[in-house]
């Protein structure tokens, strides 16, 4: 196994979009079943096609802790056509992430969280226009002011793009709250941090502060307010209407 740092830092550099070109252009395995359907097994559901059960890459049983999450996660393989494409199952993926790697690698994850929590999106504000910084504002004001009463620490807000360190002990509370997390919770979280650029909407999202179109949202006011001025490209919309499918199963799952 690839050391799982690098694994995720090279994941969070990629587009999602490039990753699913990837996968896709990889001989991708013929679907071989034609029933996909999820039981109930020793510590919860496991996914089950024609009746044997699903193994993730490290050779596990991939075992869902709830039945609403098994039925979603076996409805991405029943949705499989001629071909299994990794690329249109982020659910299985994070699930497979987060029993083969992350639940062996647990404090490297929840410290890799952490650091994304000390250059956090929410803290870095725009100076002009004015629309935009009454936005960013609105959106991002009460979210970093209930994470704060969370951790019992102030953010500090930046002006621009230069990196002013977070209070450390801040820091320390963030990372503190992810000692309790199950594996695929922090599996999800990871992935919901990485595409908003913010650890602390991820968090939100945990904790149910937030619910992922909130967050969704919240995470894309700059990119919104441009769009608004400028237009989408067509290639940018498909991007981004890949990146929100991650997002939204990682907000399954963080939601339990």
């Amino acid at each position: 196994m690839r050391d799982l740092l690098e694994t995720l830092a090279d994941d969070a550099a990629k587009d999602p979009e490039q990753r699913a070109r990837e996968l896709s252009r990889r001989q991708l395995p013929k679907r071989f079943y034609e029933r996909a359907e999820h039981a109930e097994t020793e510590g919860g559901f496991a996914i089950h096609l024609d009746g044997r059960p699903v193994k993730t890459p490290g050779k596990a049983v991939l075992v869902l802790p709830s039945e609403a999450l098994a039925k979603a996660v076996a409805a991405e393989w029943a949705a499989q056509e001629k071909e299994i494409n990794p690329a249109n199952m982020p659910l299985t993926r994070i699930s497979n992430s987060a029993i083969d790697a992350v639940s062996v690698r647990f404090a490297e994850v929840a410290d890799e969280i952490a650091r994304f929590c000390g250059t956090d999106a929410l803290c870095y504000r725009a100076d002009d226009p004015e629309t935009l910084v009454q936005r960013q504002t609105e959106l991002w004001d009460p979210v970093l002011a209930w994470a704060e009463d969370l951790l019992g620490n102030r953010f500090v807000l930046i002006g621009g793009i230069i990196h002013q360190d977070q209070p450390e002990p801040l820091l320390k509370a963030f990372r503190a709250r992810l000692d309790g997390l199950k594996p695929l919770q922090l599996a999800a979280l990871h992935t919901a941090t990485t595409l908003s650029g913010s650890a602390v909407l991820a968090l939100a999202v945990l904790e149910g502060r937030l619910t992922a179109d909130d967050a969704w949202q919240a995470a894309h006011v700059e990119e919104d307010f441009n769009i608004e001025r400028w237009g989408e490209d067509a290639e940018a919309a498909a991007i981004r209407a890949y990146k929100r499918k991650e997002f939204e199963a990682a907000g399954l799952i963080l939601k339990g």
